[in-house]
């Protein structure tokens, strides 16, 4: 265990300990925690303020007194399970949920070996040379990680507990991954939509720790390089637009609904920020951290997806939704539970498939000069290509070879990246086998996306140039782009804008 790369990169940020081929908590964790299991009635922990006292405790036996919390974190606690958590909801979670979370936080070390341990082998039970092991998926190296739900809500409660180390994330460029911020951001700064945020996150919690989910979720990092390889794609530039013959894709437009809502298998876009999740974990409440609160599971990215550079996306699939809501930013509210009937796929992930692509932020009058059109347009093109399309990499393995994938000089679609003719991940190209290929989703129809005004407003883009940007990036693939423009005037004005040029 000690050996593996994987783990190597990912150790410094992780609280456990390893030796002796073994992953495992510390001895005077392994007692707080199962002290906690045992209840209020047994451990006193009955209150925000008792209950950040455990975790500061479990936190000394960590060694993190050295990495100090958000300093109005324990007020935040004390504000929401003393003051505004109602009395029964208290009784519940002191009484059930956390020793429960307490559990699982001591099955954390198991389910991380055994995932290290059966990484290797995801595929069919075989090893096929595609990576899926945690690991630091770092800037511009492709890959592609699964983890089981369960490990998932293990590292979440992890989070709830404030425990993974922060002192190198600053330095590999990760986001925060512990929710002291949160609760901070509670205290210091009290709002509806704030608290309503933490009451996500902890029906999350008690959705998992009632019944445990059993599902899968991949998060995989998308590179168009910006050298040039003779088998795969990369960073296009101007010329490649200007001559482009991809005829214009079909689109829709409403006026209503959410891009959350769609159920036709879309790639659903996440109007990300370069740090995945945004302000998800401080007092951020628009597209992106409204996602990360409704399917917290996303959260679990922002432990090993360092910011995403400008040739780069992240897509996430099969992450699963617990909450519904109602409004949005300052006038977002929980609105209960939501049970998510998605079908799930042969490796037991739901038909959710997410892209997080970051627009620029305020750019301005630069937002309309070439290099940072052509920065968006590729942005949302390595965001909405769709590598992995098993039929079309057989017939290419098995016909052309790799030398195949270069579109002959005077063929009619010269210009169209042929996308769905190799495999590529990182600079390897994968062996055609019915194994390589099967850790994609079934591909059997071209799906759309579903998308809106991304990198407008808080990001301050134009409503019209975004539009354009992302269905001219959406028709080099032939996928329907669908329009959920639900702020009125802006949806309005740049609904007509699109129909004047379709027509």
């Amino acid at each position: 265990m000690e050996t593996r790369e994987d783990l190597k990169s990912l150790l410094p940020f992780l609280p456990l300990v390893v030796r002796s081929s073994s992953l495992f908590w510390p001895s005077r964790v392994v007692e707080a925690l199962k002290a906690l299991s045992e209840g209020p009635d047994i451990n006193n922990v009955n209150s925000g303020e008792s209950l950040f006292a455990a975790i500061s405790d479990i936190r000394n036996s960590l060694s993190l007194c050295a990495e100090p919390l958000a300093p109005s974190a324990p007020e935040g606690y004390s504000l929401f399970f003393d003051e505004l958590m109602s009395r029964a909801e208290s009784t519940k979670w002191f009484g059930e949920v956390l020793p429960a979370l307490a559990n699982l936080l001591l099955r954390m070390p198991s389910l991380l070996q055994s995932h290290y341990e059966n990484a290797d082998k995801f595929f069919n039970g075989v090893t096929n040379g595609v990576r899926t092991s945690l690991r630091l998926l770092g800037p511009q190296v492709a890959g592609i990680v699964f983890l089981s739900q369960e490990l998932i809500a293990a590292f979440l409660a992890c989070a709830f507990f404030c425990l993974f180390p922060v002192t190198d994330r600053g330095a590999k460029h990760l986001p925060t991954i512990d929710l002291d911020h949160l609760f901070e951001d509670l205290y210091e700064n009290y709002s509806e939509k704030q608290e309503n945020k933490i009451m996500c996150i902890l029906h999350y919690f008690e959705r998992i720790c009632s019944c445990t989910p059993g599902g899968f979720v991949s998060f995989e990092r998308k590179v168009l390089p910006w050298e040039q390889f003779p088998t795969g794609i990369s960073y296009p530039g101007a010329d490649f637009w200007n001559k482009s013959v991809a005829p214009l894709c079909s689109f829709e437009v409403h006026n209503l609904g959410f891009i959350e809502d769609q159920s036709n298998g879309a790639l659903e876009v996440d109007f990300a920020n370069k740090y995945l999740g945004g302000g998800a974990l401080h007092r951020g409440c628009v597209q992106e951290e409204i996602r990360f609160m409704i399917n917290p599971e996303l959260i679990a990215g922002m432990l090993f997806l360092p910011r995403m550079e400008d040739n780069e996306a992240i897509e996430i699939v099969g992450a699963e939704r617990f909450s519904n809501y109602r409004g949005y930013a300052s006038s977002f509210r929980f609105s209960g539970d939501h049970v998510d009937r998605r079908n799930v796929d042969s490796f037991g992930r739901r038909n959710t498939r997410i892209v997080a692509i970051d627009a620029l932020n305020n750019p301005g009058m630069r937002q309309y000069k070439l290099n940072y059109l052509l920065r968006e347009i590729n942005k949302a093109f390595c965001g909405f290509s769709d590598l992995p399309k098993c039929n079309h990499y057989k017939s290419f393995f098995r016909n052309s070879g790799p030398q195949g994938a270069q579109s002959e000089e005077g063929d009619e679609d010269a210009n169209v990246i042929p996308m769905n003719k190799y495999l590529v991940r990182g600079s390897d190209i994968i062996e055609d086998s019915d194994e390589t290929c099967s850790w994609c989703q079934d591909h059997k129809h071209k799906n759309g996306i579903a998308t809106g005004n991304w990198g407008c407003g808080a990001f301050g883009g134009d409503t019209e140039i975004k539009a354009i940007i992302q269905w001219l990036a959406a028709s080099q693939f032939d996928r329907m782009l669908s329009m959920n423009l639900n702020a009125f005037l802006s949806g309005i004005k740049t609904c007509h804008f699109l129909l004047h040029i379709w027509r």
